[in-house]
């Protein structure tokens, strides 16, 4: 289904992201993730795209077996880094024949331990890449004349790739402009960011649904681990505190990270977010749980899952 129909039917929407597995054990805990949590009949599942290529074929199948083997819809990721435009041309016209309809473009992660010349991908930054999808939506070759509904990354914390933060709402403004359907926003955990992020999206006229990205911390491993990501993460004191007072307790560790982003995801709803996705790290636990702890009700066409 178009992204701009997902939205339009239902408000707020509730999505997860998986990431291809690398082994035959990560594959089957994917899987079970995947039983698990397709009796909630999330909005939309977006699958990632190893830096530099390193996992597409796992990707493309991934993203295969999802649309053609469960009920849920996916939405591939697809990336700047490592790419001409007939790698992506042909990553678009795949998705497309197997009627995928929503694609998220996104720059893409620096490959690590691999030579890297970003001055040798045809696409230098995400609007880029937007425009081309967009082009490809005019060739007519989706069967949804319509085209892919295309979705792009926002920063609530802002871009670390750009400081100033008047620039970098130019280029955001500008990446949307080229014709992005929907954002997806980096994990954050303080609200705040968020909310000042959508005000200033709508002072500069920016009016497409923005998503919230949410990510439970479950580990301590795991929270460093998120402080690493996309340049760093604020972390509030008040999580701080909570988790230093047990962090030698992996399950009270887990316990207060699930709690927090439950306490989030209240806010969240309590000021009309048009859609939260959990970072699920291929695990379903902590999303079930703030699932059912916001009272969600399954949606009507729920069924049983086909895995």
């Amino acid at each position: 289904m178009h992204i701009a129909d997902i939205m339009r039917e239902d408000s707020p929407t509730f999505s997860f992201e998986f990431f291809p597995p690398k082994t035959p054990a990560a594959a089957e805990t994917l899987y079970q993730t995947i039983r698990d949590l397709e009796s909630y009949m999330p909005h939309f599942v977006s699958v990632t795209y190893g830096a530099g290529g390193s996992t597409r074929d796992l990707t493309h199948h991934l993203v295969e077996r999802i649309q053609h083997t469960t009920k849920l819809d996916p939405i591939p990721h697809v990336t700047c880094v490592c790419h001409n435009e007939k790698e992506i041309e042909d990553i678009l016209v795949r998705y497309a024949k197997s009627a995928i309809g929503n694609v998220l473009a996104l720059g893409g992660d620096r490959p690590h331990g691999i030579p890297y010349d970003k001055s040798r991908d045809s696409f230098q930054h995400a609007i880029d890449l937007v425009k081309f999808i967009r082009r490809f939506n005019e060739s007519g070759a989706h069967p949804d004349p319509r085209g892919f509904g295309v979705g792009v990354a926002g920063f609530p914390e802002g871009h670390p790739a750009t400081p100033n933060r008047l620039i970098e709402m130019d280029h955001f403004k500008a990446k949307v402009d080229a014709g992005a359907d929907y954002i997806v926003t980096q994990l954050f955990f303080d609200n705040r960011d968020f909310f000042d992020f959508r005000e200033r999206c709508a002072l500069a006229d920016i009016h497409v649904p923005i998503i919230a990205g949410i990510m439970p911390v479950t580990s301590m491993s795991g929270f460093r681990r998120i402080a690493e990501l996309a340049g760093g993460a604020r972390f509030p004191a008040k999580l701080l505190r909570a988790l230093r007072r047990c962090e030698n307790d992996p399950e009270s560790v887990r316990r207060v990270g699930v709690h927090f982003a439950l306490e989030q995801c209240h806010d969240l709803l309590d000021n009309n977010v048009a859609g939260i996705h959990f970072y699920t790290l291929n695990r379903s636990d902590a999303t079930r749980v703030i699932f059912d702890s916001l009272g969600i009700p399954r949606r009507r066409n729920a069924q049983a899952p086909t895995v």
